[in-house]
């Protein structure tokens, strides 16, 4: 099984509407639970916090194996949130591993 996490800082600096944004990414994303191929979970949190060193959106996925990573990478479905992701991401960083 392979643990896919990202984390991305929005470069909206209102809270009130850096929140809004966060929830919008946080229901896109989480739309995918089901509608994937190896896609074992998927779930996003949204920071609280809001320090200058936070991130504001976390997703943390399981899938089945690294095939099913790419082929989740791919999908039309994950692809479709790109655009939005891209809109509002000021940073992205992220992490794959086996667990």
């Amino acid at each position: 099984m392979i643990r896919h996490v990202v984390m991305w800082k929005l470069r909206e600096r209102d809270p009130e509407t850096k929140r809004v944004q966060a929830d919008e990414l946080k229901a896109r994303l989480e739309a995918l639970n089901g509608r994937i191929p190896g896609l074992l979970h998927l779930e996003v949190g949204v920071d609280f916090v809001q320090s200058d060193t936070s991130y504001d959106v976390v997703l943390v996925s399981e899938l089945e194996n690294r095939e099913a990573l790419d082929l989740y990478q791919q999908h039309p479905e994950h692809q479709a949130v790109v655009p939005l992701v891209r809109e509002l991401a000021a940073s992205r960083v992220a992490v794959d591993y086996d667990v």
